[in-house]
């Protein structure tokens, strides 16, 4: 499967410019959440919170390709909104919410989400790197019990975010229908 290529350029806009931003990272709320969540959180990551401490991203970052379908599409996942690390009324999620997200979702140890909507997420993957390694990104689909990789760790996956108008949405429209391709990896556990 031909995938659009994703844009290389670093100046490019991560954050939506059309919402209200919350404030930069602080020390004690990166503090807070890691200890929290007990992982540290990857340096690419920190480096973005600290322009803004979570939020909408712009449409030229909110899709990632896959090489295989998901339930949400036959080509990409979404990624719409970055968690922060501190709770901020211009943002409706936290990383502060990831124990509350793996009681209520069940995902399996060692994912913590980025970005999701409850059904699906994006999270960092602890699994293989341990509390304090660099984690690979993944993508999870609690209501299907089924994951697939994204990147090695957050950097690639920055590099790789897309807009997703680039992908055909009749394609989408096909397969992204919500219901589970069989294609994910079932979730390790």
């Amino acid at each position: 499967m031909d995938h659009p290529r994703p844009l290389r350029d670093a100046n490019r806009p991560f954050w939506d410019a059309d919402h209200p931003a919350p404030p930069p990272l602080t020390e004690s709320d990166r503090l807070a959440a890691e200890e929290l969540l007990g992982v540290a959180l990857p340096a690419a990551l920190l480096d973005l919170l600290r322009e803004q401490d979570g939020g909408p991203v712009a449409d030229g970052c909110s899709a990632f390709p896959t090489d295989r379908p998901t339930s949400w599409a036959p080509d990409h996942v979404p990624f719409d909104l970055l968690h922060g690390a501190g709770r901020h009324p211009q943002v409706p999620f936290s990383l502060l919410d990831g124990p509350y997200l793996a009681a209520e979702w069940g995902p399996p140890p060692g994912l913590v989400p980025i970005s999701d909507d409850g059904h699906h997420w994006i999270a960092l993957d602890h699994r293989r790197c341990g509390p304090t390694g660099e984690p690979a990104v993944t993508w999870y689909d609690a209501e299907f019990g089924t994951e697939l990789p994204l990147a090695p760790d957050f950097a690639a996956f920055r590099r790789g975010l897309i807009s997703p108008d680039t992908f055909d949405a009749d394609a989408e429209s096909d397969t992204g229908t919500g219901t589970d391709t069989g294609t994910d990896e079932p979730a390790a556990g």
